[in-house]
Parts: structure tokens; C-alpha cells; sequence
């Protein structure tokens, strides 16, 4: 009775993969965004897949989160993605340099770009988001601009092993040489919030010296907040922080995060799946020769907090 069941539970699956091969198949092109984790962050890109999928009906648009944020389990998701027909995928990997092969492989079964962190080794069609590097030089143009006597300063990300926060990284320290201030480490946690915020309470009390804190991805600003609020030495310690949380934009504007470097996770979606739609037609006109379209980050401060707040809305409201 045991084998049956299992029999019969094979049977089902690949009743609704055919299923939904079939649907994918006979309806019209599907086009998937996957995304490298759970966070607040991708809010933006669905309001972008979502204008993208008003201008192009011919297509069905989708963005989809992973389990977890974990190689194989992104793996998994787009090699389901693949056998139900999916002809495109825009992916922000989890860990591009571990996941070379997995990604060639789904590139040579449907049209693979890369967005957020890119895969360059691969065989991706082009990469469009950030230049990490330049971000990570915006944010030291923030700290240098806050401390300008110095400091030391302790970072916090999601994946260590990501180009996105491996450049980002690289690209504050080359922003800060020749200063007195310095970013002495980097703590990882994996995409997992509550780590993110214990990162920042145990570097308080491994570290008394800190004196500068930057949060790499768009949940650490916000875990960085909360915990030296907790710790009341919120205002003593610069903040310097990435992307646009609403707790992230409540800190620049009441002064006690000295700026935050912004991306444009929306029109990565909506200018990528047009973008991705485009070449399936058979237009590659929009892939450049170094198969890199950059959409620029820029530095939001106190002052600039309210008119962004309000593209944000108008932006959401499409």
C-alpha cells in the first residue's frame, strides 16, 4: 500500500506539471521574475512587472519569491519554472559564483537575464540593475560627508557571497581610501531579519568603538534602527543605508541616518520584462555590447525624502 501511494502521488505531480506545461504552452509566453529572497524590498519590482504586464498582454508576467534564500532552492524554482514553460526568466541570484553551472543550465532552456546581482560568467543574455560599485562609493560620499574627523566602521548584509554585496563593499572601500575612515567588517546573515538585527547587538558589545554602521541590503538599515534604539545610541552612531524602507526613510528625515543610497528595483522589472519580451520577439536591438544596462542609484537625504516618498506612491499607484 505504501509503494502505491507513492505511485500514485508521482502520478499526480507529473499530472499537474503536464498540466501546467500545457497551460503555459497553449495560452501565450510567460515571463518570470525571481527574486533572491523574501523582503519588503521587491514591492517596488512587482508594481513594475505589474506595469510592464498592462503594456504587454500578449504575455503573462510573474514574479516569484524562493522558499528560502538559498542556491538550491532558487534552483529548483526556476528549473520548475522552465518545465512548466516559462520562456523567460529575470533572476537576482543568490549566489552567482557558486551557482554558475545550475544558471547555464537554465539559461540554455529559456531566456536568462540577470537583475540586482549579476552573474557575468554565465550565459545570461545582459544583466540590468545597479553598478554596485557605485553605490557602495555613493555610500562612502555619506559616511565621509557625516565624519568628517573619521571613524570606524562595521557593515551588515544579506549574502556575503553575492556580487551585489561584494561590490557594494568594494566599491565603499575604494570610496574610502585615504580617509581616517575605515570599514572594518562586514557581518552576514543570510537574508534572515532577526540575525540581521542580533548582527548589530552583538557588534555593539563586541565593538564599543564603532562609530559608523551601514546597512548593505534594504532590511539592515531598518534592523540597525530598531537596534540602537533599543540600545539608546540612536543619533550616536552614523548610519549610512541602502535603499528605501519606509523605517529607512523615517530615520533620514528625523536626521538619525545620515542618508540612504537608493535603487531602482521598479524599473529594473518594468524596463527588464519589456526588455526580456522584446528579445523572445526577436528584437535584440535593447541588448547593449557589454550586455550591461546600468539604472543609476542615487544618495536621498533629509531633504530629499518627502518628493521621493511621493514618486514611490505614484509609482505603486500604476
Amino acid at each position: 500500500m505504501k509503494y502505491v501511494t507513492r505511485g500514485a502521488a508521482a502520478f499526480a505531480a507529473g499530472l499537474l506539471l503536464s498540466y501546467a506545461t500545457a497551460t503555459y504552452a497553449a495560452d501565450k509566453p510567460t515571463l518570470a521574475f525571481v527574486v533572491n529572497g523574501a523582503s519588503d524590498f521587491w514591492k517596488a519590482a512587482e508594481a513594475g512587472v505589474k506595469k510592464a504586464q498592462a503594456e504587454l498582454p500578449d504575455f503573462n508576467m510573474e514574479l516569484k519569491y524562493p522558499e528560502q534564500s538559498s542556491v538550491a532552492i532558487q534552483q529548483r524554482l526556476m528549473e520548475d519554472l522552465v518545465a512548466a514553460g516559462v520562456k523567460g526568466i529575470m533572476v537576482s541570484a543568490v549566489d552567482p559564483k557558486t551557482s554558475t553551472e545550475g544558471l547555464n543550465k537554465i539559461g540554455s532552456e529559456t531566456a536568462l537575464f540577470t537583475t540586482d546581482s549579476d552573474a557575468p560568467d554565465t550565459n545570461r543574455v545582459a544583466y540590468i540593475g545597479s553598478s554596485n560599485i557605485d553605490a557602495g562609493k555613493q555610500a562612502a560620499e555619506i559616511a565621509k560627508k557625516a565624519m568628517p574627523n573619521g571613524g570606524k566602521c562595521i557593515g551588515f548584509v544579506g549574502l556575503l557571497g553575492a556580487d551585489n554585496a561584494k561590490e557594494r563593499i568594494q566599491g565603499m572601500k575604494d570610496g574610502l581610501a585615504g580617509t581616517k575612515i575605515e570599514l572594518t567588517d562586514v557581518r552576514g546573515d543570510d537574508i534572515d531579519q532577526t540575525r540581521a538585527k542580533k548582527n548589530v547587538e552583538d557588534a555593539l558589545v563586541a565593538s564599543p568603538d564603532v562609530t559608523c554602521m551601514v546597512g548593505f541590503y534594504s532590511y539592515n538599515t531598518p534592523r540597525i534602527y530598531e537596534a540602537l534604539r533599543e540600545a539608546g545610541k540612536l543619533g550616536q552612531i552614523t548610519v549610512v543605508g541602502f535603499d528605501d524602507d519606509p523605517i529607512t526613510l523615517g530615520g533620514v528625515k528625523e536626521g538619525t541616518i545620515a542618508a540612504t543610497v537608493v535603487q531602482q528595483p521598479y524599473l529594473w522589472a518594468y524596463q527588464g520584462m519589456k526588455l526580456m519580451a522584446a528579445y523572445l520577439k526577436g528584437d535584440k536591438s535593447g541588448i547593449p555590447d557589454g550586455k550591461l544596462i546600468i539604472i543609476p542609484t542615487k544618495i536621498i537625504g533629509k531633504d530629499d525624502v518627502d518628493a521621493y516618498a511621493a514618486n514611490l506612491k505614484a509609482m505603486a499607484g500604476n
